[in-house]
């Protein structure tokens, strides 16, 4: 992780930022530095306190739960929309989840104590915070009743489209190990189907690039369960 050019990172660029009025975010304004995240950058430990919050405007960032036995599983994925740091609004001090960067990127950073300070009274940055808490719990249920369910088929394809949700184009990069990671399977069910999908048309995929070429039938293929 790296600070690059201010100017390389707006807050109109994500979501939660854009929706505040200039009143509002004026006292964030210079506080805000802009970030270069890498895949693989550790944004906060599990059951550490963060520093920052961090809001995406390019980067995606997953929260991953960890086993006892070092095994990890997605539970939310975070770009645009949203902002990493969940702890620090919630009254927390200890992030219940491993904060990492999944997709290279841009994101704004925000020092904890300022997020604190606006969560210390009401008002609209304190409202807006509270609505995406609520937006990302949802996100985070709905994750624990797919991996019940759901095939890794439509695990697979559900967690593409999410991908595609926050990202500029139809191709991303991340390899059979990784989504087995994300997903908390063995890397032979995602290698099944990945290639399911591929003779399917839906995807092509080459070195660690995944290319959705079928938004709409792979939206069909996660909806209902196997």
């Amino acid at each position: 992780m790296k600070k690059c050019p201010h100017q390389s990172c707006t807050p109109q660029q994500n979501h939660l930022l854009a929706s505040l009025p200039d009143e509002d975010l004026a006292p964030w304004v210079e506080a805000l530095d802009s970030v270069e995240l890498t895949q693989g950058d550790v944004l906060c430990e599990s059951g550490s306190t963060a520093d920052y919050a961090y809001f995406p405007t390019t980067a995606i960032v997953s929260l991953l739960y960890l086993t006892q036995d070092g095994e990890s599983t997605e539970t939310a994925v975070i770009g645009w929309e949203g902002v990493v740091g969940l702890a620090l609004f919630m009254g927390g001090n200890a992030s219940p989840s491993r904060s990492v960067v999944q997709s290279a990127g841009l994101a704004l950073r925000l020092p904890a104590k300022l997020v604190k300070q606006e969560m210390s009274h009401p008002g609209r940055i304190q409202a807006m915070l509270l609505r995406y808490t609520q937006t990302l719990m949802d996100q985070v249920a709905q994750t624990a009743a797919f991996n019940r369910y759901y095939s890794i088929d439509q695990l697979l394809c559900r967690r593409l489209l999410l991908g595609l949700d926050r990202l500029p184009s139809d191709a991303m990069m991340m390899t059979q190990e990784l989504l087995a990671n994300l997903l908390g399977v063995r890397r032979e069910g995602v290698t099944a189907a990945a290639l399911k999908l591929s003779q399917a048309g839906l995807i092509s995929y080459s070195r660690g690039r995944i290319a959705v070429l079928d938004r709409v039938r792979l939206e069909q293929r996660s909806e209902s369960p196997a």
